[in-house]
C-alpha cells in the first residue's frame, strides 16, 4: 500500500454511521493485541513468566490493535520502550509522516468504501475475502505495526503503545519482553546441525533400537547413534496457544526463541487477514548469517514447504501457503543464507499459467495466486526482504538455477551434480510432494518397486545421502554453517498408525545422524543435537506377538489374543540386511505397537502393502487406501479412536533431546522448546 495511504484520518461514512448506531459502550477505545506476546500485557502480571525474549540484537516487529471509541480514528501512534520512543510518528497537513523511519511503519484498517468489510447493523468487521481485517472486530479497528525492530541492552523492558485519537484522546497499553546475552562458558560451534524427527518420542527411538539392534538378556546389542550423544535433555513443546503444538511453532521455538500459534511460521499471531503480513521475528540462520555470514541448509523427506523446513526461514501464519512460501526461500536468500535445500515438493516449482489445479495440470504444478503474496512497504524497507508478486506462471527451478544453485530431480541427479566437483548451492526436488518413506524406497532398491513406480519417482536418495551431500556444500563456507535436517515421515506414518513404515524412517533417520557425527568428528567445532518437534500418535510398544508370522498371515483379525506382554514379549530378532534395514518386519515374535492418541482403525500386525493416502500428491496412486479407518476393514480387528478425525494426533509429552560435540554439554536437565535457540545461539557466538 502505498504510504501516502496508509495513515488517512478518517472511515467512510458508511462505517462511521454504523459504529454510531452500534453505541459508545459496545465499543470502548482499549489496545486488544500488543506484539510481542507478554503476561503483563495478557494479565496485567508483572512477575509473570516472561513469554517473549530476544538475543542482542535480534530483530522483531512491534505491533498492536488498537480500537478507537466509536466513531473516532486513530491519527497518530508510537511505540516506546523503557519510557524511550522507538517510532515518533508524526503526521504533516498531509497525513504524510514525516520522520526517518517512517517506511518502517505500517496501518491496517478497513477505511475503504466498501461497506462489504464492516456489517452495517453490528459495525464489526466481516472478516469476508477481500478485506483486511479479521472478523469480529469493531469496524474502525487498526493494526499499527513497527518492523524490524532491535535492542541491545541485556534485561527485562517494558513495551508501551500510544495511539491518539482523532479527538486528541490517546489509548496506550504495556507489555513486556527480555533481550538475552550470550550465555558463558560456551564452546564456540562453527557448525550447528539440528537433527528433527518429526513426532519422534522416546516410544519411537526404542522401537527403532529393538528393531535395527536386538536385545540380548535384557541390554541393546548395540545403541542407535543418536543414543550415543553424551547429554540428554527433556523438552517442554507446547505452543503459543495450546498445551498440544502442531509442527510449524514445534520447529519454530527451536530457531527463534519464540512461541508461535499453531500452523504459523516465524511470525507472532496478529488481527489480519494477510497469511504474509503478520509480526516477524528472526529466525537462527537470519541472526547468523547476518552476523557471521553463515550459511543454511535445509534437508527434508518432506514436501519442502512443509511446517518443520518452512519453519526455519519462513514467515507466514498459514502453513499451506506453498507458493510463497517456496518463492521466499529463493527471494529473501540474502537474508537467511540458504544455500542447500532438499526434499520433495517438486510441485510448488513448477509454472502454473493457468492458476489452477482443478482440473490438475499435467506437469504436477499446484503454483497459485491464493497461496502466494506480495508485501507491503514497511515489510520490505523494515525487513530488507523482496516484496513478491503473484505469479503462478514462474519456474522457480529455473530460477534456483539461475541463482547459481545445482538442480537434482532425483539420486542420479543428486550424485552428477557432484560429478565435476562440489557445487556451492544445492537444489534437489525429488517427487511433486512429501517423499517416498525408507520402508518403500528400500524395497525398490531391493528390486520391489511397485510402490516407488505407482508414485512416479522410483530414484529417490535416502536421508543419509542427502545428509552426506547437504554438509559437502556447507562445508565449504570458512564462516560455518546451520543446518536442519528432517526425518520427517516418523511423524506422518505416525499419524496414519503405519508402525512399520514410521519405524524404519527413524532407522533411516538414525542413519542420517550416524554421517553428521562422523562430519563432526572431523570438524570439532561442530554442534549437533537430535530432537524432535512434538510426540505423535501417543505410540507405546505393548510387547511383541505370541503368533508366528505366518499366524498372524493366516489370522489378522486375530487382535489382543496374540499380544504377548511382559515375559510373554521376549526378545524380537530381526535380521539386518547390508543395507542397514530389517530383512523384513515380518518376524515371528514380533514387535507390536499400540497408539494412546488414535483414531479408528482395523488392526493386523501386519506390514501394509501399500502407504495410505497422501493428499498432498497431486497424483496419488490409486491402491493407497484412503484412510486407516477404511485400510484393512475387511480383514482386520477394530480398535475405537480418542481422537475426532481419521489419524491419530500429536501429544504434550515432554521428548528427548541428544546432543553431541562443541558446547553440547549445556544441554541438560527439563528445558521449554524455546530455550534451544538461546543455547545454539550463545554456542554459535562463543569466543
Amino acid at each position: 500500500m502505498h504510504q501516502s495511504r496508509l495513515f488517512r484520518r478518517s472511515l467512510s461514512c458508511a462505517v462511521l454511521a454504523a459504529l454510531s448506531l452500534a453505541g459508545a459502550d459496545a465499543f470502548a477505545a482499549k489496545v486488544s493485541r500488543l506484539t510481542p506476546p507478554s503476561e503483563l500485557f495478557a494479565s496485567g502480571n508483572a512477575k509473570g513468566p516472561v513469554i517473549s525474549r530476544f538475543m542482542q540484537g535480534q530483530r522483531f516487529d512491534l505491533q498492536a490493535t488498537v480500537q478507537p471509541d466509536a466513531g473516532l480514528t486513530i491519527t497518530d501512534f508510537y511505540f516506546s520502550v523503557d519510557g524511550t520512543t522507538t517510532s515518533p510518528a508524526s503526521l504533516d497537513g498531509n497525513f504524510q509522516l514525516t520522520y526517518p523511519f517512517a517506511n518502517r511503519l505500517g496501518r491496517v484498517d478497513e477505511s475503504a468504501s466498501d461497506a462489504t468489510c464492516v456489517d452495517a447493523t453490528s459495525g464489526k468487521t466481516t472478516g469476508k475475502s477481500g478485506c483486511k481485517l479479521a472478523a469480529g472486530l469493531p469496524g474502525n479497528t487498526v493494526v499499527v505495526s513497527q518492523r524490524a525492530y532491535a535492542n541491545y541492552s541485556a534485561g527485562v523492558h517494558t513495551l508501551k503503545i500510544i495511539a491518539t485519537q482523532s479527538d486528541g484522546s490517546k489509548i496506550s497499553a504495556e507489555g513486556n519482553f527480555e533481550i538475552v546475552a550470550p550465555e558463558s562458558g560456551y564452546t564456540k560451534a562453527k557448525n550447528v546441525i539440528i537433527f528433527l524427527g518429526d513426532g519422534m518420542g522416546a516410544t519411537h527411538r526404542t522401537a527403532a533400537r529393538i528393531m535395527a539392534k536386538g536385545y540380548a538378556q535384557g541390554k541393546a546389542k548395540a545403541p542407535l547413534t543418536m543414543d550415543t550423544f553424551p547429554y540428554t535433555s527433556m523438552v517442554m513443546t507446547s505452543s503459543l496457544n495450546s498445551i498440544v503444538t502442531d509442527s510449524a511453532p514445534g520447529m519454530q521455538n527451536y530457531v527463534t526463541g519464540n512461541k508461535a500459534n499453531n500452523n504459523e511460521e516465524g511470525v507472532f499471531p496478529d488481527d489480519t487477514l494477510d497469511a504474509f503480513d503478520n509480526p516477524r521475528v528472526e529466525y537462527l540462520s537470519e541472526y547468523l548469517h547476518n552476523l557471521q555470514g553463515k550459511s543454511l541448509g535445509v534437508v527434508t523427506t518432506a514436501d519442502v514447504f512443509d511446517a518443520t523446513p518452512a519453519s526455519t526461514a519462513i514467515h507466514t501464519s498459514a502453513r499451506g501457503n506453498g507458493t510463497g512460501i517456496v518463492d521466499q526461500f529463493l527471494d529473501d536468500r540474502a537474508q537467511t543464507g540458504l544455500t542447500v535445500l532438499m526434499g520433495g515438493g517438486r510441485k510448488w516449482f513448477l509454472p502454473n499459467p493457468s492458476n489452477s489445479v482443478s482440473p490438475q495440470p499435467v506437469n504436477g504444478s499446484q503454483r497459485r495466486k491464493a497461496n502466494d503474496y506480495v508485501l507491503s512497504d514497511d515489510i520490505v524497507n523494515g525487513w530488507g526482504v523482496a516484496r513478491g508478486k503473484l505469479d503462478p506462471e514462474r519456474d522457480v527451478i529455473a530460477d534456483f538455477q539461475s541463482a547459481g544453485y545445482a538442480y537434482a530431480p532425483n539420486n542420479a541427479g543428486l550424485n552428477a551434480a557432484f560429478k565435476n566437483g562440489v557445487p556451492n548451492k544445492l537444489l534437489g526436488l525429488f517427487a511433486y510432494s512429501n517423499m517416498n518413506v525408507a520402508y518403500d524406497k528400500i524395497a525398490g532398491r531391493r528390486g520391489d518397486s511397485t510402490v516407488v513406480d505407482a508414485f512416479g519417482f522410483p530414484d529417490q536418495p535416502l536421508l543419509e545421502e542427502m545428509t552426506d551431500k547437504a554438509l559437502q556444500v556447507l562445508s565449504k563456507n570458512k564462516d560455518g554453517f546451520v543446518a536442519m535436517i528432517e526425518g520427517a515421515s516418523i511423524d506422518k506414518q505416525a499419524h496414519l498408525m503405519d508402525t512399520d513404515r514410521w519405524i524404519l524412517d527413524v532407522i533411516e533417520f538414525d542413519r542420517a545422524i550416524a554421517v553428521a557425527k562422523a562430519f563432526a568428528a572431523k570438524n570439532p567445532d561442530t554442534l549437533i543435537i537430535v530432537t524432535a518437534d512434538h510426540e505423535c500418535s501417543g505410540a507405546a510398544i505393548l510387547g511383541a506377538a505370541t503368533a508366528s508370522a505366518a499366524e498372524l498371515q493366516a489370522k489378522p483379525n486375530s487382535g489382543t489374543g496374540i499380544v504377548g506382554v511382559y515375559e510373554a514379549a521376549k526378545f524380537p530378532k530381526y535380521k539386518i540386511a547390508a543395507d542397514g534395514f530389517p530383512q523384513s518386519t515380518l518376524i515371528d515374535n514380533k514387535m507390536l505397537i499400540g497408539y494412546g492418541a488414535n483414531a479408528d482403525r482395523y488392526e493386523t500386525w501386519l506390514p501394509n502393502l501399500y502407504p495410505t493416502l497422501d493428499t498432498q500428491q497431486p497424483f496419488p496412486p490409486s491402491q493407497s487406501p484412503p484412510s486407516p479407518s477404511t485400510r484393512n476393514k475387511d480383514i482386520g480387528y477394530f480398535v475405537s479412536g480418542q481422537v475426532p478425525g481419521d489419524q491419530a494426533v500429536h501429544t504434550a509429552t515432554d521428548i528427548p533431546l541428544s546432543a553431541y560435540g562443541a558446547s553440547a554439554a549445556q544441554f541438560h536437565g527439563v528445558i521449554d522448546n524455546t530455550d534451544v535457540f538461546f543455547k545454539l545461539a550463545s554456542a554459535a557466538m562463543a569466543q
